[in-house]
């Protein structure tokens, strides 16, 4: 599987698997471990989640279908805003620790910027990573002002990844904050790069995906691991599904197929407000 470097150098799978929504109903919990085991027997050894999640669900979903396979892994969580003092972010770290079974994340990411004090923010971080609670840590739902501040406060240009709304149907960070982050290295993780399903709808896509052999899903991810500085984190309740977005990986698409993309789903004229769902 291709790799993406992040900011600082380690390389990590360009293709995972995300949790949002999961860990919410009872009635779902054994097939929302099923899925998550069944992407991580079919090779997406990235997992994304957050204590948001589900109030905590979403990461005991994750460390029961992890089982005794932690050591393959590269997890990822998330922090609230308003548990990301200095001490806020340790109490929330190890609560996510608890719940994950796990003694370490390899990426923790602030959620969104919201009311955090950076400095506190990166400073608790730091705390993390010199106890070996967490290996790196990053931003999420970032737009380039935020993280020219990020920048600017002690330790902040270390911040390793940016997580953005960010699909075919979806381009705009592609005008702010994409450009900042290729200037400063920063990859981006991309949440909901099917477009909470809505995506695989569009007929053209459904085209071009029926004329090669492959599946809508397929094209879409494909598409977003095209780019050298992207992860593409899909979600899915189905393990049927799961083998079927890993497959994405040995996708390449040629000229004509980006182009014909390209022309379905335009990169918008003008940026806006940064998309978040």
């Amino acid at each position: 599987m291709k790799q993406v470097k992040l900011h600082g150098g380690e390389r990590i799978p360009a293709l995972g698997q995300g949790t949002w929504r999961m860990g919410e109903r009872t009635s779902d919990h054994n097939r929302e471990v099923a899925a998550v085991r069944a992407g991580i027997e079919a090779g997406l050894t990235l997992i994304d989640t957050a204590e948001m999640y589900g109030n905590g669900g979403a990461e005991r979903i994750v460390g029961e279908a992890m089982g005794h396979r932690r050591d393959e892994l590269f997890l990822v969580s998330k922090v609230f805003p308003h548990n990301a003092s200095r001490a806020g972010v340790r109490a929330a770290c190890e609560a996510s620790l608890e719940r994950l079974g796990t003694d370490r994340l390899d990426l923790y990411l602030l959620h969104w910027r919201g009311s955090a004090d950076l400095a506190g923010t990166v400073a608790g971080f730091e705390e993390l990573q010199r106890e070996g609670l967490i290996h790196h840590w990053g931003v999420s739902n970032f737009d380039a002002a935020d993280l020219a501040d990020l920048w600017a406060v002690p330790g902040g240009d270390a911040c390793s990844a940016n997580q953005l709304l960010y699909h075919l149907g979806e381009r705009t960070i592609e005008h702010d904050p994409l450009p900042w982050m290729r200037q400063h290295g920063l990859p981006a993780m991309a949440y909901c790069p099917l477009g909470q399903g809505r995506l695989l709808e569009q007929p053209g896509l459904r085209a071009l995906a029926e004329r090669n052999d492959i599946t809508p899903a397929q094209a879409a991810l494909a598409w977003l691991q095209s780019q050298d500085d992207v992860i593409a984190i899909p979600k899915t309740s189905s393990p049927e599904r799961q083998a079927e977005n890993h497959a994405s990986a040995e996708v390449t698409l040629n000229r004509d197929q980006l182009d014909e993309l390209e022309q379905l789903f335009p990169r918008p004229k003008a940026g806006g407000p940064l998309p978040i769902v």
